[in-house]
């Protein structure tokens, strides 16, 4: 038997809308206005692994099919922690905004590649 985790290169979170209509928690969503600078907090269910030595991106899923947006922002995480809800291992923690992007909702993005400049 081994240790369940999911290893993710970028933060996933929901569409604002989700926590407005009652079917997540703020902390599961992208906040209305990011802000450069500004910290957030995320909770994401299931045991999760992140890359914490440069900045990732963040983007938005959807519940069903799977899909992703555009990165919304680049962001770098501070701190993360894994515990248990109700008997499932959720991961929660917290990321700063390092830029924020102008996207198009109806555009999925199907990989991406960090280029360095």
């Amino acid at each position: 038997m081994g240790i369940k985790v999911e290893f993710n290169s970028d933060l996933a979170l929901r569409d604002i809308a989700e926590f407005k209509a009652g079917r997540r928690k703020v902390e599961e969503c992208i906040p209305e206005k990011l802000k450069v600078g500004n910290v957030y907090t995320f909770l994401k269910k299931e045991q999760r692994i992140y890359w914490f030595e440069g900045e990732i991106s963040l983007i938005e899923t959807t519940t069903r099919g799977g899909t992703f947006s555009q990165s919304v922002a680049n962001v770098k995480l501070i701190e993360v922690t894994h515990f248990i809800e109700k008997g499932e291992v959720c991961t929660k923690g917290k990321y700063k905004v390092v830029k924020v992007f102008t996207t198009d909702k109806k555009v999925l993005v199907k990989g991406c590649k960090i280029v360095k400049k």
